[in-house]
């Protein structure tokens, strides 16, 4: 006999493993199913391979040029095995930034699976869809997205360094929970090099529709972005004030959506 659990009406305000009744001293056979089924879609987000191509193909159609590279982790395990590999870029794109640098530019936008490619698939676009329109807004419209396979948040530190960035966002897929396989992070670095340490960065996380919501986020890292340039920093120093303003009106996909 399963025993439900007096908090069973909490469960419809979130997707947090609450409430979960019993069966004698074990939990019911339904939600241990769900457990294993949600255990199991966090570890194929994981090992998701990137489809840069088809990442390319509908960025390139919404007007953004495309830069595809790779980290210096060859393969999928390798990368799981030693993150220190996918936190800086391979021979061959490393020597490939630079002759694309110019004379620099304001923002360089780094796309990367990180731990879930589903996360990149589903949010990077209509994030970017989103951002598009604040960074033109500020003066700094995105230049080129560089995709990276295999990649960890502080190879952003490098790509900027290398294509003479004022500042680097990487978006990234984050490590999957039991609930979020899909979320999506930006991580932002102003003056980017390599080294910089995670306190010199900004973090905004759970962006996918049922944590932050993609105009919300994009509103959040415009901000970031505009502050930094402001103040010339990241980090500790940049605390996230962007409640403060009003959220503009819906653009790009969210409007199409409601």
């Amino acid at each position: 006999m399963t025993a439900p659990d007096p908090w069973f009406a909490l469960r419809r305000h979130t997707a947090a493993r609450i409430a979960l009744g019993r069966a004698g001293v074990s939990l019911p056979t339904d939600e241990w199913l769900r457990f294993s089924l949600a255990h199991a879609l966090a570890r194929d987000a994981v090992h998701l391979p990137f489809d840069t191509d088809t990442q390319a193909t509908d960025l390139q159609h919404l007007g953004f040029e495309t830069v595809l590279l790779e980290s210096a982790a060859p393969d999928r395990a390798t990368y799981l095995r030693r993150p220190d590999l996918g936190r800086r870029l391979s021979a061959r794109s490393a020597a490939l930034l630079p002759a694309l640098a110019g004379d620099g530019c304001e923002l360089a936008i780094v796309v990367g699976d990180g731990l879930s490619a589903r996360a990149v698939h589903t949010q990077a676009l209509p994030l970017l869809q989103e951002l598009r329109p604040r960074l033109e807004a500020q003066g700094q419209p995105p230049g080129a997205i560089v995709l990276v396979r295999q990649c960890r948040v502080a190879l952003g530190d490098e790509v900027g360094a290398l294509l003479n960035a004022r500042a680097v966002l990487v978006l990234i897929g984050e490590r999957p929970g039991l609930s979020s396989p899909d979320s999506l992070g930006a991580y932002l670095s102003w003056a980017p090099r390599p080294g910089l340490a995670d306190a010199q960065r900004n973090c905004v996380s759970n962006i996918r529709p049922a944590g932050l919501g993609h105009a919300e986020a994009a509103h959040k890292i415009a901000w970031l972005l505009d502050a930094a340039r402001q103040r010339g920093a990241t980090g500790i120093t940049l605390k996230d004030e962007s409640g403060a303003t009003a959220l503009p009106p819906a653009t790009g996909l969210s409007a199409r959506l409601t």
